[in-house]
């Protein structure tokens, strides 16, 4: 089921026969140098992160993960992840496939999740951290108006983007 559009790329509720898909991209090595998981990622792990997914919406409080698929064609070629924190604060994350880093998917994908809890769900506040050696998704989030709020315990950057 689509949750949300742009002009390139459906956003939709992982699928069943999404597991195989999300377990490749999930594998690269450059994806999960950048993720808080290890490559190779077991396919019994996407299976159970689609199976929890099947009927989760950006709306329900927690983790909700969103299919970003490609309008021409239906493939799938990654995720974001949207987190209700509470009634102020969300967090957004995301995973892209490599084959299809440098089109500009994650910020259009990204976009109109962040857009969609600032602007629908009315959060103030959308946060996300990152590696501060992932330049492109630093690029994506600074692109979307995203500025770095310091660091967390983990070594990461928080970005957080304010609704105005």
């Amino acid at each position: 089921m689509e949750l949300l559009a742009t002009e390139r790329l459906s956003l939709r509720q992982l699928e069943v026969g999404d597991a195989p898909i999300v377990c490749a991209y999930r594998s690269d090595p450059d994806v999960a140098r950048h993720q808080s998981w290890s490559a190779p990622y077991p396919l019994r792990a996407a299976e159970a992160l689609v199976q929890e997914m099947l009927h989760r919406r950006p709306s329900d409080p927690g983790w909700t993960q969103i299919g970003i698929e490609l309008k021409a064609t239906g493939e799938l070629i990654g995720d974001v992840a949207f987190e209700r924190r509470d009634a102020r604060e969300a967090a957004v994350g995301y995973t892209l496939a490599p084959a299809h880093w440098g089109n500009g998917y994650a910020t259009e994908a990204v976009g109109a999740v962040v857009d969609h809890g600032l602007d629908v769900l009315g959060h103030g506040v959308i946060v996300a951290e990152v590696l501060p050696e992932n330049a492109a998704s630093i690029g994506v989030l600074t692109r979307l108006g995203f500025e770095r709020d310091g660091t967390t315990a983990t070594g990461e950057d928080r970005y957080v983007k304010r609704r105005v």
